[in-house]
């Protein structure tokens, strides 16, 4: 089980993410205009940076939904590879088969 704070601070990211993604959006649609004055795309890179870092989207990490680890998280499933085995090899998960031979 991942560190409770862990959890707590990819949470946080997340809520910041979707609070700034329009504003994010609008700012990055300024600054890729080449028909713009380059003193307003250069005030939108400031705006840009002015925001908070953890608002933007490629700083949210992956994690599983059931334990919080970090690593080897399936989309698909959105749970841990060490998740999914045990899901899995218990029935639990509908339409997945562990394979043996």
């Amino acid at each position: 089980m991942a560190k409770k704070s862990m959890i707590a601070r990819e949470v946080k990211r997340e809520r910041l993410v979707n609070k700034y993604a329009e504003k994010r959006a609008e700012l990055k649609a300024t600054i890729s205009n080449k028909d713009l004055d380059p003193s307003e795309r250069f005030m939108a890179v400031l705006k840009l940076q002015k925001l908070p870092r953890n608002s933007s989207r490629i700083r949210m990490h992956n994690r599983c939904g059931l334990t919080g680890r970090p690593h080897a998280v399936y989309r698909r499933f959105n749970i841990s590879r060490i998740a999914l085995r045990e899901l899995g090899s218990t029935g639990r998960l509908p339409g997945v088969i562990k394979s043996s031979w």
